[in-house]
C-alpha cells in the first residue's frame, strides 16, 4: 500500500518537474545543440521581425563598417543610428543626447556651468533660435535677444538639429571667448557677436519692495530650488507688509513643471494649473492647493516668456486670479519626459501636449495677456531699464493701485 502511494508520488512529481522543465525551455532559455540553437516561435517570429523592419540599416551598418576607407567607430555609429532615431520624429524637441551632452542638459538644471547664460532651441525654420538670456549673464549683456537666430558658432554652420553640438561649443571655460553669428529680425545682415564666457550661477528668484507698498519678484527660470526661493522671498515682502505684488515671468523660458505647480500653490487655491494630453487621449492633472495669497497681484510676460512660464500664466489667466501684462508669450505647449540610459546616455522624448484649465493649447500661438503693452524695438535689456523707464512695470503698478483703490 505505501509503495504504491510512493510509485503515485513519484510519477505526480516526474510529470510536475517535466512540466516545469518543458516550460522553462520553450519560454525562457534557447536550447544549444551543436552549432544550432531551438528557440520558442514566439521569439523566432520576434526575431523575423526585427530583421525585417531593420534589415536595410543592418546591411548598410555592415557595408560601411567594411569599406570605408577608414576604421569606423562602432560607438559613434551606433550613437548616429540612435540620433537618428530621434530626428525621424521631425519633432525639435525630442533629441538623443551622448553622455557628455546628457551630462550638460541635467547640470542646466542644478548646477552651474561654464558658458553664455542663454537658453536656446531648435527653431521650426531649422535654425537655433534664442528664446531667452538668462538675466544677469554674458548672453544678456551682449545684447541677445528672444527670436535671434544663431547661424554660426566660432564661424562654424550649425541648423538646428545640430543644437547639441552648437551648444557643446558654446559652453566652455570661464574666461574664454566665443563668437556667435546672429540674425535678427528688423536687421539687413547677420552680425558677429564676441561674448566672453563666465561661470553661470543661477539665481532664479530675486525680489525688493516698490513704492506704495508694492512687492515684485522676478523668476528668471524654474530650476530645483525656485518654488522653494519663491516662498522664502514673498514671506519676507510679506513682512514688510506688502499690500500688492508683481511678479516678473518675462524671458523665463520655463524649466521644471513641479517647482511651476508649487508656485501655483501660493496664487491659485484649489484648481487645475494645468493638464496634459497623450496621443491616445489620456489626460493628467495638475492642482494647486488651498493656499493663495491674499494682496492683488500681475504677471508680466513677453515674448521670452515660455513653457513652465506659461503654464503658470495660462493657470493665473483662465482663473482670473490675477492681470497678465505684456506682450504674447513664446508659444511652447509640449512637454518632454527625460530618461537617462545605463550607459550614462539619455534622451528627451515629446510625450504629451498640454492645456490651459480652460483647455487652450497655445503651442505655436502663445498666450496673450490681458493688457497688451508693447515694448519699443530699441529698448536696452531689461535689467538695464530704470523702473520710470519700463512701461510694462509702470502699467503693472497702475494696475494694482486700481485694484487697491477699489
Amino acid at each position: 500500500m505505501i509503495s504504491r502511494k510512493n510509485a503515485i508520488l513519484g510519477a505526480m512529481i516526474l510529470v510536475l518537474l517535466t512540466s516545469v522543465i518543458t516550460f522553462t525551455l520553450t519560454n525562457v532559455f534557447a536550447l544549444s545543440i551543436g552549432e544550432k540553437v531551438i528557440i520558442t516561435k514566439k521569439n523566432y517570429d520576434y526575431y523575423k521581425d526585427i530583421s525585417k523592419s531593420y534589415s536595410k540599416v543592418l546591411s548598410l551598418k555592415e557595408f560601411i563598417e567594411t569599406n570605408y576607407y577608414k576604421e569606423v567607430d562602432e560607438s559613434k555609429v551606433e550613437d548616429g543610428i540612435i540620433k537618428g532615431l530621434f530626428q525621424s520624429l521631425e519633432d525639435p524637441y525630442s533629441v538623443y543626447m551622448s553622455k557628455k551632452e546628457f551630462d550638460d542638459f541635467m547640470t542646466h538644471t542644478k548646477g552651474t556651468y561654464g558658458g553664455i547664460g542663454v537658453i536656446m532651441t531648435p527653431g521650426e525654420d531649422g535654425y537655433i533660435t534664442v528664446v531667452s538670456p538668462i538675466e544677469d549673464t554674458p548672453g544678456e549683456r551682449a545684447g541677445l535677444k528672444s527670436g535671434d537666430k544663431i547661424l554660426k558658432v566660432n564661424g562654424k554652420e550649425y541648423s538646428g538639429e545640430k543644437l547639441d553640438e552648437a551648444v557643446a561649443i558654446i559652453k566652455g571655460d570661464p574666461g574664454t571667448k566665443v563668437t556667435l553669428t546672429v540674425y535678427r529680425e528688423g536687421k539687413n545682415q547677420p552680425f558677429d557677436v564676441e561674448i566672453v564666457r563666465e561661470e553661470i550661477r543661477l539665481k532664479t528668484v530675486k525680489s525688493r519692495m516698490l513704492e506704495n507698498d508694492l512687492g515684485y519678484i522676478r523668476i528668471t527660470m524654474f530650476d530645483e530650488m525656485t518654488s522653494e526661493d519663491f516662498k522664502t522671498q514673498l514671506t519676507q515682502l510679506q513682512k514688510q507688509n506688502m499690500k500688492g505684488l508683481i511678479i516678473d515671468l518675462r524671458n523665463n523660458p520655463g524649466g521644471l513643471l513641479d517647482q511651476c505647480v508649487k508656485i501655483a500653490d501660493e496664487l491659485l487655491g484649489k484648481t487645475v494649473v494645468v493638464y496634459t494630453q497623450d496621443r491616445s487621449g489620456e489626460r493628467e492633472y495638475e492642482y494647486s492647493n488651498a493656499g493663495k495669497i491674499e494682496v492683488p497681484y500681475v504677471l508680466l510676460v513677453n515674448k521670452g516668456s515660455a513653457s513652465a512660464s506659461e503654464i503658470l500664466s495660462g493657470a493665473v489667466k483662465d482663473t482670473k486670479s490675477g492681470t497678465l501684462i505684456g506682450t504674447t508669450t513664446f508659444g511652447k505647449g509640449l512637454v518632454q519626459r527625460v530618461k537617462a540610459l545605463e550607459d550614462g546616455t539619455g534622451f528627451k522624448l515629446t510625450t504629451s501636449q498640454y492645456f490651459t484649465p480652460n483647455g487652450v493649447y497655445i503651442h505655436g500661438k502663445g498666450i496673450e495677456p490681458d493688457i497688451v503693452v508693447e515694448v519699443p524695438e530699441d529698448e536696452t535689456a531689461q535689467e538695464e531699464v530704470k523702473d520710470a523707464d519700463d512701461i510694462q512695470l509702470q502699467k503693472g503698478i497702475e494696475v494694482l493701485r486700481q485694484k487697491l483703490a477699489k
